[in-house]
C-alpha cells in the first residue's frame, strides 16, 4: 500500500494509545476511520479529534473477543464506508501472574483478546480487504513476542501466537496473490497506560513483599521509551513498505538482535531483571 489517501481504515482499541495515535496519523493523510473500543468515552474523544481532520469516522464499542460480534462490526464498517482496506488489530491487555498460580479466567481473559481478537478480526475483514483490491492487515505482537519474561507467561503466550499466525498469514497472502498483505508489529517499550492498567495476580503481591503497585510502576517506567506517535509512525511506514514485520523502538530492535546472538541464554539475565523489579 503506497499511500493511505481515500483509504479506510479499521482500528481496534482505538480509545488511546498507539490506538488513537494511529487512527490520527492515517486521518492526516486522508483515510476515513472506523474506529473500535471497549472504552466509549476514549473512543469518542479519538473519533472528535481525527474527526477534525476532515474525515469521515465511525465509532463502534466492540469485545474483540467477541467473534460474533467482529463479524458484525467488519460487515458495518463496509456497509458504512463502501469499502475496507485496512485491519488494525490493536486491541490489547496486560496481566503480571506466575504461571503456576495464574486462574484459569484470567489466562482466558488475556488470550481472548490478544489473540482470538487478532485471529477473530483477521478473519472477519480479510474478505472485505480482497473485495478493495488494496489491503492490508496489521496484527500487533509484541518485543515479548520475540522473548519471554518472567511473570508475563500469558500474556507472552498470546504474543507468541500472534506472531506465528500473521507470519503463518503472510506466506498464504503471498501464495494467493491477491492483493492483500500482513505485517506483525513487535513495540518494545511504548508510553501508554498498558502496563498501568494491567491485570495483578494475587501471587505477585507476596513476590513483591506486598508492593505489588510499587512493582507495577517499576515496570511500567522501565516500557516508557518510545512514544505512542513515533510508534505510529514506524507502524505506517512498514505498512508502505510492505514489511512483514516491523519492531517498534530502539529496546525492540537491541534486545531482537541479542536474542539473535545469544538464543535462550538472555533467559538467566532477565529472571535476573524481573527478581530485582520485584523486590525493588
Amino acid at each position: 500500500m503506497k499511500d493511505f489517501k481515500n483509504k479506510v481504515a479499521a482500528i481496534t482499541g482505538a480509545a488511546s494509545g498507539m490506538g488513537r495515535t494511529l487512527a490520527l496519523e492515517l486521518a492526516r493523510r486522508g483515510c476515513h476511520l472506523a474506529l473500535s473500543d471497549v472504552n466509549e468515552a476514549g473512543l469518542a474523544e479519538t473519533a472528535q479529534m481525527a474527526s477534525k481532520l476532515g474525515v469521515k469516522v465511525t465509532t463502534d464499542k466492540l469485545n474483540v473477543a467477541d467473534r460474533e460480534a467482529m463479524n458484525a462490526w467488519a460487515a458495518k464498517v463496509v456497509a458504512d464506508h463502501g469499502k475496507v482496506n485496512l485491519i488494525f488489530n490493536n486491541a490489547g491487555v496486560a496481566l503480571g501472574a506466575f504461571i503456576e498460580t495464574v486462574k484459569p479466567e484470567d489466562f482466558q481473559w488475556i488470550m481472548g483478546i490478544n489473540f482470538w481478537g487478532v485471529v477473530w478480526g483477521t478473519q472477519a475483514f480479510l474478505p472485505y480487504l480482497k473485495q478493495s483490491g488494496d489491503g492490508h492487515v496489521v496484527n500487533t505482537s509484541s518485543l515479548f513476542g520475540l522473548l519471554a519474561s518472567p511473570t508475563q507467561g500469558t500474556y507472552n503466550s498470546s504474543k507468541f501466537a500472534v506472531r506465528g499466525f500473521t507470519e503463518a498469514l503472510r506466506q498464504e497472502l503471498d501464495i494467493e496473490n491477491c492483493g492483500v498483505s500482513a505485517t506483525c508489529v513487535h513495540p518494545g517499550g511504548i508510553r501508554t497506560n498498558i502496563a498501568r492498567a494491567a491485570k495483578m495476580d494475587e501471587s505477585l503481591h507476596a513476590a513483591s513483599g506486598g508492593d505489588a503497585e510499587a512493582a507495577r510502576s517499576r515496570f511500567d517506567k522501565a516500557l516508557n521509551v518510545t512514544t505512542a506517535h513515533s510508534a505510529a509512525l514506524q507502524i505506517l511506514r512498514a505498512v508502505e513498505r510492505n514489511q512483514r514485520r516491523v519492531l517498534v523502538g530502539v529496546d525492540a530492535k537491541i534486545l531482537d538482535l541479542l536474542v539473535r546472538l545469544v538464543g535462550s541464554w538472555y533467559q538467566p539475565m532477565s529472571a535476573f531483571i524481573a527478581r530485582k523489579m520485584l523486590a525493588g
